[in-house]
């Protein structure tokens, strides 16, 4: 009886564990959306042709900012300096293969 008891106990603990807060992941999850959602909408509609990708990137991240400041004020809720940079240009990183992707070359 007590084996049983113990793998009952086991078994419900193991289902309501939970490894973080899932209304902040799945806000975190929305802002990223937003925030890809904007550099892909403008990257495909800038006249990407004749322009250096990383000005491109560097102009689309900029028109984002909304976005990727909305990203970094949820997903680096204790302020840090690194997680907000590193965010930053992630979105620059990110609207540059947006932009290499409109014109039809590889990211990579």
């Amino acid at each position: 009886m007590r084996p049983a008891f113990v793998l009952l106990v086991l078994a419900i603990t193991a289902c309501t564990y939970t490894t973080g807060d899932g209304r902040r992941t799945a806000n975190i999850d929305k802002s990223y959306k937003a925030r890809d959602a904007c550099l892909a909408q403008h990257a495909s509609a800038d006249n990407t042709g004749d322009s250096d990708p990383d000005t491109l990137a560097h102009a689309i991240a900029l028109a984002c900012s909304t976005e990727t400041e909305q990203l970094v004020a949820t997903a680096n809720r204790d302020g840090d300096a690194r997680v907000a940079a590193a965010i930053r240009q992630d979105s620059k990183f990110r609207a540059k293969g947006y932009v290499l992707k409109a014109r039809g070359q590889l990211i990579f």
